[in-house]
């Protein structure tokens, strides 16, 4: 995911944030933070992102908004990236700096926990988000005037943060949820199935030159290898035979010419105009034959739509039962993954995050929660609106909970976080 530079003035004058590193010296901070995930592992990590993201593929344009963070983090080592650094980095080399004042705080076992933490987001395809999402969530609170204590790191608590003011406290948890929970098709896959087809629609395309359209519909989605290669062996088992059009149990595919009428025939704008074809739902890629100037859309939609709010809304159902402790009035503050810009203000803008929302705050899990906020990487990085919200977060407040018209603490918590 890219982010444009996001706008400074959303961070308020004395903001208890951590403090941007100068922009005139080398970090050390930074180096600190590289230390404490360890040089090799990090130098490990980022290599492996490198050759992933370097590949010629939308699997390696993937991993490029995957770790954006730790690419960013990678490109502020030494004084003269850091002299360049835009906003967004200052952010992220300023959450970096916080992670490293925290873990300097910790008793040895709570520390060893701290790193084992970092070192499970520098593997496979996880990330040092959650990390940073919870030293976002603790400099929210600290604005609104809370003490902070890191009970699941310093105590094993299933919550990760106890807040305290005015005599009142709340146990808040931090919790990342996937986009792709709620995808029956799932982004990551769409992006292998299209990497392994690519090649050899290019040859197809020289031997049949023109420009067509392979409209798939997938009932039940697709998810995980094998699904994905007995769907690759469908498609091209279908090009090779000359059929226009396949059913089965995992797909329907159905091959018609590419229509281009308007203005604009040309490939410009190609992109946008399919995308308004076929809605912010499609699955959409693109293969092209230059000599030819012969062209090969696939566009994939499945058979029910995205309930990305409704996934945010069961984990929240589980976790509130599962972290929260219901002697305290509880915090749920979630960060959602692996989002575009059109999904995340489409979720904002249509109400459905809130109205799933809402919908769990009724529930019986529920009376352990005063507050819910969701966020993204768009307020993490601090794009400007419309990308990300007006706020640090959405908020939400359970009205039913008795907590709820504490002075001392839900006001402080939607006004801040």
């Amino acid at each position: 995911m890219t982010f444009a530079d996001p706008q400074p003035a959303q961070l308020k004058r004395g903001s208890s944030f951590p403090a941007s590193p100068s922009l005139t010296a080398a970090n050390p901070g930074l180096d600190a933070f590289v230390a404490l995930c360890g040089e090799a592992t990090w130098a490990a990590r980022l290599a492996d992102i490198g050759n992933r993201a370097q590949a010629n593929s939308l699997a390696g344009r993937a991993a490029q908004q995957r770790h954006a963070l730790e690419l960013a983090l990678a490109r502020l080592s030494g004084r003269r990236a850091l002299t360049r650094a835009s906003s967004t980095e200052r952010l992220v080399s300023a959450f970096a700096e916080e992670a490293v004042r925290l873990a300097d705080s910790l008793p040895d076992g709570p520390r060893a926990r701290m790193r084992d933490q970092i070192l499970a987001g520098l593997t496979g395809e996880a990330t040092l988000i959650p990390l940073f999402h919870l030293l976002r969530t603790a400099a929210l609170l600290r604005e609104s005037g809370f003490a902070i204590r890191f009970t699941g790191l310093v105590e094993g608590t299933p919550h990760d943060i106890l807040a305290e003011r005015d005599g009142a406290s709340a146990e808040v948890i931090c919790e990342t949820v996937s986009a792709e929970e709620g995808r029956p098709v799932h982004r990551g896959d769409w992006y292998a199935l299209v990497d392994r087809l690519n090649p050899e629609l290019q040859s197809w395309l020289a031997a049949h030159p023109g420009r067509y359209l392979l409209k798939m519909t997938l009932p039940e989605g697709i998810s995980g290898p094998e699904q994905l290669a007995t769907l690759h062996e469908c498609i091209t088992g279908m090009l090779a035979s000359g059929k226009r059009q396949e059913a089965g149990s995992q797909a329907v595919l159905k091959l018609d010419p590419l229509v281009l009428t308007g203005p604009q025939q040309g490939m410009p704008g190609l992109s946008a105009r399919l995308r308004a074809q076929f809605g912010p739902e499609a699955h959409l890629a693109i293969t092209t034959d230059a000599p030819s100037g012969s062209v090969f859309v696939l566009a994939a939609r499945a058979g029910r739509e995205n309930e990305i709010a409704g996934a945010v809304a069961r984990r929240l159902g589980l976790m509130a039962e599962a972290r929260l402790s219901g002697r305290r009035p509880g915090i749920a503050a979630v960060f959602l993954e692996d989002l575009d810009r059109t999904e995340w203000r489409g979720l904002r803008e249509q109400l459905e995050l809130e109205g799933a929302v809402r919908r769990f705050l009724t529930t019986p899990p529920a009376r352990r929660v005063v507050a819910v906020t969701c966020a993204s990487r768009f307020e993490m990085f601090g794009a400007a609106p419309p990308d990300a919200a007006a706020e640090p977060a959405l908020r939400f407040r359970n009205p039913s909970h008795p907590a709820a018209k504490l002075q001392a603490l839900a006001p402080a918590i939607l006004s801040s976080m």
